[in-house]
């Protein structure tokens, strides 16, 4: 159902000619979800009303300066009752256009946000490792207690202090 969403959206910026434009608002809403509790509280819990939630995301769009298409679409999302997709609809949304773009997207969770120097670093290895441009989606999970889980396309890296831990604790039950 996300899916259905985003391409629709990801049609109607390209025929208006403004994909990074909304692009750039995307990543704006889901860096306010990402950051906040309380909106991240209000796009998933099926307690709050579409209206509460239209007045709710209509003041943050506006605080944001976030108007036309995307404010449209997030309207729309929340009258069909589909507010808890949102965030899966925004990754739709960047994966089409990466795609359009020739770009690769890279899901990159750490356990504390990662700088712009760090950003850019990583992009740097990615691109060198997997000869394309490649699109950082960051997350934080403060549970990885260190380092990077970084997922591209079905490749997955794991050199977080989480799964070394484990690791290690099943290495030393299976010498027990």
């Amino acid at each position: 159902m996300a899916g259905r969403y985003a391409t629709a959206l990801f049609e109607l910026a390209e025929s208006a000619g403004n994909l990074d434009a909304t692009a750039g608002d995307l990543a704006t809403i889901a860096k306010l979800i990402q950051q906040s509790d309380d909106l991240r509280r209000l796009v998933q819990s099926p307690v709050f009303g579409s209206d509460e939630k239209a007045r709710a995301f209509a003041a943050v769009l506006d605080k944001a300066g976030i108007k036309g298409l995307v404010a449209n679409f997030i309207g729309l999302v929340i009258q069909n009752r589909r507010l808890f997709a949102l965030p899966d609809m925004i990754v739709g949304f960047n994966g089409l256009l990466a795609k359009k773009r020739g770009e690769v997207s890279a899901d990159v969770t750490s356990a504390h946000p990662l700088s712009d120097a760090q950003l850019q670093s990583l992009k740097a290895s990615l691109k060198t490792a997997t000869g394309r441009d490649v699109q950082i989606n960051a997350n934080v999970d403060a549970s990885l207690l260190g380092g990077l889980v970084v997922k591209v396309g079905s490749r997955m890296i794991d050199s977080s202090l989480k799964t070394k831990l484990t690791s290690l604790k099943l290495a030393m039950k299976e010498a027990s």
